[in-house]
């Protein structure tokens, strides 16, 4: 216990405080701060708040890109548009001269797609730790934009009827992040998965962060 006058730690048997020689009988005396701390009490009255660790280390938890198959439905009507026009040239009985130009024009069909999934593959990355999501595009100039998932509010992701055969899809994003507060995902596989691991890393840093929310 504590000496009522200087505040001394001493034996909770004593009459007289060896320090001040203030006479202890019958004086109330304060705990000791050890004796606070051990019952969780503040000096003040009340009890101690003990607030969680926010120093757990960021781990990776996912990282991925723009699939190849969420084109397909794309390569499939650029086919459909090549075996047409030239199953429709073979009838019309087009000239020579026209069959050169038909074939110019299925080269830059097939080009042009693939120009567009070799950006996307090269251009766009996700990554996911414990506390962030970051988001890279670009080639020669990369732009990396961030999004807490302490800010992240609703996770929903869409899917075709071809998607779902191929288990690829679009994942969007609501949060309170000002600069991408509507975010979508796009061309992600395993795309239920994903989004279910999103959501369960958002979980998980609300309680971390000892943040309980009115509506989950």
């Amino acid at each position: 216990m504590q000496c009522p006058e200087c505040e001394a730690e001493i034996a909770e048997s004593s009459h007289f405080c060896p320090q001040c020689g203030a006479n202890l009988s019958g004086a109330a005396m304060a705990p000791s701060a050890a004796t606070r701390q051990q019952h969780g009490t503040s000096e003040r009255g009340g009890k101690l708040r003990r607030g969680r660790a926010t120093d757990i280390p960021e781990q990776e938890v996912w990282q991925g890109t723009y699939s190849p198959l969420a084109m397909l439905g794309t390569w499939f009507g650029v086919l459909v548009l090549t075996v047409g026009s030239g199953i429709a040239a073979a009838v019309l009985a087009l000239p020579g001269q026209y069959w050169g130009l038909l074939v110019v024009g299925w080269i830059v069909l097939w080009i042009v797609p693939a120009l567009v999934l070799l950006y996307r593959r090269l251009a766009i990355r996700y990554r996911l730790t414990t506390q962030r999501l970051f988001h890279e595009h670009g080639i020669l100039r990369r732009v990396t934009d961030r999004i807490e998932v302490i800010d992240m509010h609703d996770i929903t992701f869409e899917q075709g009827i071809v998607e779902r055969l191929l288990g690829i899809g679009t994942i969007r994003i609501k949060s309170n992040d000002k600069t991408d507060p509507d975010f979508w995902l796009r061309g992600i596989d395993h795309v239920g998965d994903v989004a279910q691991e999103l959501d369960r890393v958002r979980r998980a840093e609300q309680i971390r962060r000892g943040l309980y929310l009115e509506q989950m």
